[in-house]
């Protein structure tokens, strides 16, 4: 790597902002991971006492587990779509752990057909 390319490298602001934005979602990530915590303490209680799951916990907890799965794609580099509150609030399953089982499929395809042949 040259020395101006480091330096280039060095002044690009959008990384700058990026690292500020990690920052931000790393306290909302703490925020969330607690939250998180009593939901699955309020969940575990609920049904100890009444014998059923409480729906309203298990869509939050659903959401919460998805939020921190988009933060965590963006804190390791592997989405450059910012979470809640740049995008919308994660309503169900994150797609993109639907896309990678349907990667580890297609990568496991064409393995197995070159082992037939």
């Amino acid at each position: 790597m040259e020395q101006g390319e480091l330096k280039g490298n060095l002044t690009r602001g959008e990384i700058w902002i990026r690292g500020l934005h990690m920052l931000l979602f790393a306290i909302a990530y703490t925020v969330a991971e607690i939250m998180l915590i009593a939901i699955i303490l309020f969940q575990f209680l609920s049904s100890l006492i009444t014998g059923r799951v409480n729906e309203r916990l298990l869509k939050l907890g659903q959401q919460l587990g998805t939020y921190i799965y988009q933060m965590l794609l963006f804190y390791t580099f592997n989405s450059e779509e910012r979470p809640y509150p740049f995008a919308a609030w994660p309503r169900g399953a994150p797609p993109q752990a639907k896309l990678a089982s349907k990667r580890s499929a297609a990568k496991k395809a064409p393995q197995e057909s070159s082992t037939g042949d």
